[in-house]
């Protein structure tokens, strides 16, 4: 795999494996103040979430950058 492909394969893990993150530990405030949303997360945590994105993320990656490599799955034909 080269290093656009690569950068391609992890950005799309992140985004996926972020929005699966996001609502770990979600809580929403009991009585919201008047023009908040009543789904509106009291602390969201967002830069934590971030860092659990990018360390699943890595992980992954490694794993589909293995499996790339070892041409275990290959679209190519021959």
């Amino acid at each position: 795999m080269g290093l656009v492909p690569g950068i391609v394969v992890f950005v799309i893990i992140w985004w996926l494996v972020l929005f699966m993150v996001l609502p770990w530990g979600v809580r929403t405030a009991e009585e919201p103040e008047k023009g908040h949303a009543e789904s509106a997360p009291v602390n969201p945590r967002i830069w934590t979430k971030f860092g659990i994105t990018t360390l699943i993320t890595a992980v992954l990656w490694g794993a589909a950058y293995w499996v790339i490599s070892a041409e275990l799955i290959t679209f190519r034909q021959g």
